[in-house]
């Protein structure tokens, strides 16, 4: 009995759900665009808000009504003007219909809108009105906003909003790399530029470039800040700047070869600007192998110290023969020369351990004293490697 009872009432619950699945599927929900969304106006609209101090501000909103119960998504909007005209929005998205707004973002999206508007760091802190709105969405499985159903709140106004200059400030980059067909144009494998001792605005490079161009980058990855033809201004002292062409953007060169590349980087209006010198590739020895001559030793750019230029991309710098064998604390020392009036030993390098090693903006280089006269040294600088045979 207890059996024919159980099965009985399971084939009545079975009967109970397709019923339901009945029901569902006769009674689907339609959605509707809705006509009305209500943003709140919080408590301290009165009041003094100090955006740099405060540590929430909580806003409320009504749930826009889409025909049935949908997740929905909010965003907020800021304006200083009461039509919400120049409206900027946060990044930040909401999923409930209570929002805390960090009132940290909200101060250094102001900021940027007023530095954009000519604003400088003196003008701050200013108190003024702020507009906000909120925007809501009905979001698909994958996240994305369902088309037609955004729809935006009525508009509050928030009476005393002081606001500090609030931004990082922007700063020349200290590293740039380079792509271009001598690295099949992968970040994995571009030119790491190299600092100018105690010039930090200045970075060089010797590298090779094509008809097809180059470009650079303060990271060594594919982002927005990628630099082009567009992004830089030649300088007017290059040595070979007028050989420098636009090519679909990237920065080419109407006489492919090799081009030692100085960028000097500053910044204006929080924009860096690049101005960068196409020179003449020279290489020079230096040191107490170049000559017996003790008066010259030191000497820069002398003739007999310079090195021969490859013709491709992966082909070898040569010095000329070392004309002495080294003495002293001079040695073996490699150099260019990234402007007149700064020391050759500002952008001098050398050859450890079959790598180029640049002193950049350290310490002085250890001495290389284990050369003899005949021998050269050789730099593939596409490569960073280098020999002394």
């Amino acid at each position: 009995m207890k059996h024919i009872f159980k099965t009985t009432l399971l084939l009545m619950m079975g009967l109970l759900v397709f019923t339901a699945c009945d029901d569902d599927n006769d009674s689907n929900p339609t959605f509707q665009k809705p006509t009305q969304f209500v943003l709140n106006t919080p408590a301290v609209a009165d009041g003094l808000i100090d955006l740099n101090n405060s540590s929430a501000l909580e806003l409320t909103c009504s749930q826009p009504d889409y025909g049935f119960p949908a997740y929905t998504q909010y965003k907020i909007r800021l304006s200083v003007n009461p039509d919400m005209s120049d409206a900027i929005e946060l990044k930040q998205v909401y999923t409930s219909t209570i929002i805390s707004v960090d009132p940290v973002n909200i101060a250094g999206l102001l900021t940027e809108f007023f530095v954009n508007q000519g604003k400088t760091e003196a003008d701050f802190p200013m108190t003024l009105p702020l507009y906000i709105q909120a925007r809501a969405t009905m979001a698909k499985a994958n996240g994305d906003a369902m088309e037609g159903s955004e729809i935006l709140s009525n508009i509050v106004k928030l009476n005393n909003v002081r606001l500090s200059y609030l931004l990082p400030p922007v700063l020349p980059p200290e590293h740039l790399y380079i792509i271009g067909s001598f690295c099949d144009n992968k970040w994995d494998n571009a030119l790491s530029m190299v600092a100018v001792h105690s010039n930090p605005d200045l970075l060089w490079h010797m590298v090779y470039i094509d008809d097809k161009g180059i470009k650079f980058n303060n990271t060594q990855a594919e982002t927005d800040e990628v630099v082009g033809y567009d992004g830089i201004t030649i300088d007017e002292a290059s040595e070979l700047g007028s050989e420098i062409v636009n090519k679909d953007g990237w920065i080419a060169s109407s006489n492919p070869g090799w081009y030692m590349m100085v960028v000097q980087s500053s910044v204006v209006n929080r924009k860096v600007i690049y101005k960068v010198k196409f020179n003449k590739p020279n290489v020079w020895l230096m040191g107490t192998v170049t000559t017996d001559i003790t008066d010259d030793q030191w000497k820069e750019e002398r003739d007999y110290c310079l090195f021969t230029v490859p013709e491709d991309a992966n082909g070898d710098f040569v010095s000329p023969e070392f004309a002495a064998a080294p003495t002293g604390d001079g040695g073996l020392r490699a150099y260019v020369k990234v402007g007149a009036a700064i020391e050759w030993w500002k952008s001098e390098f050398m050859v450890f351990d079959g790598k180029i090693i640049y002193r950049a903006a350290g310490d002085d280089q250890e001495r290389i004293m284990d050369v003899a006269p005949g021998q050269k040294l050789y730099l593939n600088f596409t490569k960073e490697t280098g020999k002394i045979e």
